[in-house]
């Protein structure tokens, strides 16, 4: 199987540069990641179509089949246009439905309002990785107290400095009076595609145009110094950021589809 997908062609890119295992079958992906198993979309299935009458339960089978440990059930839909799928599966397989959007842009449009007081740059020293873990503890706000969520995100800032420091990318902080109040990675393989992943800012520091500043930062070390051609982030298309994106040059390029059930509240993630 090779996806069509944009959004899950980027996914599998960090994925293997992240080192997961992916297995190719006739009909879907096995994404694996054994040193983070609790990353839903770091060890999911990906199958090359929607799920259509009878598909439910040889689904669960196959991920059940990979992940017999796994307490969730997480399944990707190739495709473009963000069809779900056959409404009677998707509620046999008990998922919820994302749709997100996919945009991407080849160049971006001027900053409209700057965030004259912050220092962008790239994450270098352990002292900023450990301000990274910090914000994004931060941006889960409710779940931050959970010690399964601070090992979860420690793991995955983890993965993500390794990455940076392999030379797959680099990871760029906001700083505002020394402090890290935003941050967000852009990495790529470099055969043209590079991938936005986690923009995140501090809650006490939203709507002032940090993420913005940040993005294009980035963006524009990604297209003049890393060679990348087209930049591509995903976004909620319900969600108040995609409008900021759009702001810089992004435009919509296609629609992907995951399915997801959640494992009971009680179980680790």
């Amino acid at each position: 199987m090779k996806p069509i997908s944009l959004g899950f062609r980027t996914d599998l890119m960090v994925r293997r540069l992240a080192g997961a295992r992916i297995t190719e079958h006739a009909s879907h992906l096995v994404v694996a990641t054994p040193a983070n198993p609790g990353f839903w979309w770091g060890n999911f299935v990906l199958f090359d179509h929607p799920p259509r009458p009878g598909d439910a339960a040889r689904w669960e089978a196959v991920f059940s089949g990979e992940f017999p440990d796994a307490a969730y059930l997480a399944l990707g839909v190739d495709g473009t246009d963000g069809d779900p799928g056959d409404a009677a599966e998707l509620a046999r397989l008990g998922v919820t439905v994302e749709v997100n959007s996919v945009l991407t842009a080849t160049r971006l449009a001027p900053l409209a309002r700057p965030a004259a007081d912050a220092t962008i740059r790239p994450l270098t020293s352990d002292d900023d990785w450990a301000r990274a873990v910090a914000l994004r503890l931060a941006c889960y706000e409710d779940e931050a107290s959970s010690p399964d969520t601070a090992r979860f995100v420690e793991r995955q800032l983890r993965e993500e400095r390794g990455l940076c420091e392999a030379g797959h990318g680099a990871w760029f902080g906001g700083f505002v009076d020394g402090q890290l109040r935003a941050a967000g990675g852009l990495l790529g393989d470099n055969d043209g595609l590079a991938r936005f992943q986690s923009i995140e800012t501090h809650p006490a520091h939203r709507g002032r145009g940090l993420a913005s500043t940040l993005l294009h930062r980035a963006g524009t070390w990604g297209l003049r110094e890393r060679g990348a051609h087209t930049l591509v982030i995903v976004a909620d298309p319900d969600y108040h950021a995609i409008g900021l994106y759009r702001a810089l040059g992004f435009t919509d390029a296609e629609r992907q589809v995951q399915l997801q059930r959640e494992p009971c509240p009680d179980i680790d993630r």
